[in-house]
């Protein structure tokens, strides 16, 4: 009667985490977020290099850059950006469903420093004749004078056309009193404007300019956007190199989504398959148990905002093997008891009790492995020990905990009596 009792209370616990596990999956679109490799998109590591400004990559500048970041992607409309700290010195960012690749990596690595000078006649008419003289940094901006205005005292730049339609950016100064002074005390010169030490134009000021003004040049609708958005953030404390570039390609993405999914479909269906000829009703049990154990991790990773990668789902087809395993130590040992002439019910506990240690052990240490890989492991590394760490958990809970649950229904309401259909 008191193992009656039992089964109907962990019955109840089985229907809730099933229940719990529907309701947070369902509808599974909505739930369950696709990685740049399974939907498309960029993956950059950046690393962040000293300057004679800041001679020391510290974790405050590394926090800095990354909100700088943040804020240009916020700009780009990219949804659920991800960016992970690499060490102390480099910063990994993911976009997925980026629409200009090449846009969103320049936009990650361009400082963004703009300066203003008082630029000589000479120096002027040369850089707009000769655009290899206006990128050089000895060109053009070493040619001309010291900085007189930058990026820092800008409060806003957007994006915009002037008469003749030609792509311009208009901003605002932070302090108009000074932007006006600038632009008194030197009527009639040429302003010279350069955006990381790049010669953009270098118009003539030709009346004063408080709050108001705008930035004209050889732009593209894109660059004249991309450039505000970056005044916008704001400019890099330190220089950034791309060391990784990987981009995805949608349809490459929906590809290797489909082809993995059919892959671990087929290679559940062959374990499934397998638990039941080999151990029978055992295996049928434990067929359930590990439905229960798919709908678990589902539930994970849905209400964690998980997000789910190639390397996850590889994870997670390695967990649905650590789960089998423990059924299998338990079965083994399960029919060992029933060919020393136990009865099925002391059977099941001895077996169950026996194989406990067994299958601990071995699921201990998978999780450890998979921990260790979490906390010092970067990207898709991560992702793969994720659902490792939590699928193994899960499959120990299911095999000693439901299969078990499930078994002793079976035995204690007398439902098979005959060894042969547990495999003995």
């Amino acid at each position: 009667m008191w193992s009656r009792s039992k089964n109907w209370v962990k019955g109840v616990v089985v229907l809730a985490i099933v229940g719990l596990c529907l309701y947070l999956i369902l509808p599974i679109q909505n739930k369950i977020k696709l990685g740049l490799d399974l939907q498309g998109g960029v993956r950059v590591l950046l690393q962040l290099n000293t300057s004679p400004e800041v001679p020391k990559i510290t974790q405050d500048v590394q926090s800095q850059v990354e909100q700088v970041i943040q804020n240009r992607i916020n700009g780009l409309g990219v949804s659920e950006p991800v960016i992970t700290r690499v060490g102390t010195d480099r910063l990994l960012v993911e976009l997925p469903n980026v629409k200009n690749p090449d846009d969103a990596v320049k936009t990650l690595k361009d400082v963004a420093i703009l300066e203003f000078k008082i630029v000589p006649p000479d120096v002027g008419a040369r850089a707009a004749a000769d655009p290899k003289y206006g990128d050089d940094p000895n060109g053009a901006y070493k040619a001309s004078g010291p900085t007189v205005y930058s990026g820092a005292d800008l409060k806003g730049a957007q994006a915009a056309f002037d008469q003749s339609g030609n792509p311009k950016i208009n901003f605002q100064t932070k302090n108009p009193g000074k932007f006006a002074k600038l632009t008194q005390d030197n009527m009639g010169k040429q302003l010279g404007i350069f955006l990381d030490k790049k010669y953009v134009s270098a118009p003539t000021i030709q009346g004063v300019i408080a709050s108001d003004g705008e930035i004209t040049g050889r732009f593209s609708e894109d660059e004249v956007i991309r450039i505000a958005n970056e005044l916008n953030a704001g400019a890099l404390p330190v220089p950034v190199t791309i060391i990784e570039n990987d981009t995805v390609g949608a349809l490459l993405g929906a590809s290797d989504l489909q082809k993995s999914l059919y892959a671990s479909m087929v290679g559940l269906g062959l374990v499934l398959a397998f638990m039941i000829i080999v151990y029978r009703i055992p295996g049928l049990l434990a067929d359930i148990a590990l439905v229960i154990y798919v709908l678990m991790l589902l539930g994970l990773l849905s209400s964690a905002q998980a997000v789910l990668t190639l390397p996850g789902i590889a994870g997670f087809v390695l967990s649905i093997g650590m789960a089998v395993d423990a059924n299998v130590l338990i079965f083994e040992r399960l029919k060992e008891e029933i060919w020393a002439g136990r009865t099925l019910r002391a059977a099941v506990k001895t077996g169950f009790g026996r194989a406990f240690w067994t299958v601990f052990d071995s699921h201990f240490t998978t999780i450890v492995g998979a921990g260790v890989l979490f906390l010092l492991g970067t990207g898709t590394v991560k992702g793969f020990a994720y659902t490792l760490f939590w699928g193994t958990a899960f499959s120990m809970i299911t095999a000693v905990f439901i299969t078990r649950y499930f078994t002793d229904v079976i035995v204690d309401n007398d439902l098979v009596t005959n060894p042969k259909a547990y495999g003995a």
